[in-house]
């Protein structure tokens, strides 16, 4: 029992940490990662959202579009950025720069930090959930490299509307699951007082989601968290990224786009 109850707490303290608001930001990222970063705004269509940071960059002279999920770094910058849970208008910009990374041949990548997509009922009536499901058919088609990483919470539909990409990075202490640990415990249990318990059945954590086949790696973090080495842990992330870009850019296109629909077919057919 003691056992269980340490497998239990150690899912729920990588929940905890993958929360912390000392958590460096994909805003915090793209500004650490990049040699120039022009962000651009609105989906052309309603509106812009501040949860969602996108734009054309440059790294180590790779020209790229990189979209983020934000958070803020403090309570009125999360306010401003929803607490990084995107409406349809930011689902729309970001696949608006993806179309346009396509026409002019650049890699994407894609940073995700989300507890999940905002719904609110303006959002469910601009078409919350067609502008997700259009994120994934027209992903799965985009004819560039695409690389995402989690580098927070990854939650439900909303991480995984930026979540298909031919490699699938994640921080050590990041997560990535349907819903939260204390919405699943509430649903299926009816108890929301076993969160903890919730978050290891879930197997939402990043050697989890590594054993599953539905990551492709991990990246270590600073001891007790990405927080403790914010330039340490940017350094290491462009490094790896670079290492992803290098190797898909040598990639047939044609053969990138086979594998990159033939890896979301896999998942989880073993384990049926």
């Amino acid at each position: 029992m003691n056992q269980e109850n340490n497998f239990n707490n150690n899912a729920w303290e990588k929940v905890k940490l993958s929360r912390d608001i000392r958590r460096p930001s994909s805003n915090y990222y793209i500004s650490n990662i990049s040699d120039k970063f022009i962000e651009l705004h609105g989906d052309r269509c309603y509106g812009d959202d501040s949860a969602i940071i996108a734009g054309v960059c440059k790294i180590d002279g790779i020209s790229l579009v990189i979209i983020g999920i934000t958070k803020g770094d403090n309570t009125k910058e999360n306010i401003n950025r929803n607490f990084g849970m995107p409406k349809p208008e930011g689902y729309k910009k970001s696949l608006r720069l993806m179309k346009y990374a396509e026409k002019h041949k650049m890699p994407i990548i894609c940073l995700i930090d989300t507890p999940g997509a905002y719904c609110g009922i303006e959002a469910e009536e601009n078409g919350q959930g067609m502008a997700i499901a259009n994120n994934l058919i027209e992903i799965c088609k985009l004819k560039v490299p695409i690389v995402s990483v989690f580098i927070g919470e990854g939650g439900s539909g909303g991480a995984l509307a930026l979540g298909i990409a031919d490699r699938i990075l994640m921080l050590e202490n990041a997560i990535y699951s349907i819903l939260s640990p204390e919405g699943f415990s509430s649903i299926l249990w009816k108890d929301s007082s076993r969160f903890v318990e919730a978050a290891s059945v879930m197997r939402l954590t990043a050697n989890d989601l590594k054993e599953l086949g539905i990551i492709d790696r991990i990246i270590e973090e600073p001891e007790d968290g990405a927080h403790n080495n914010r330039a340490y842990i940017a350094k290491e992330l462009k490094k790896i990224l670079i290492q992803e870009l290098d190797k898909l850019m040598e990639c047939n296109l044609d053969t990138l786009l086979k594998k990159r629909y033939s890896k979301f077919r896999r998942i989880g057919i073993e384990f049926y």
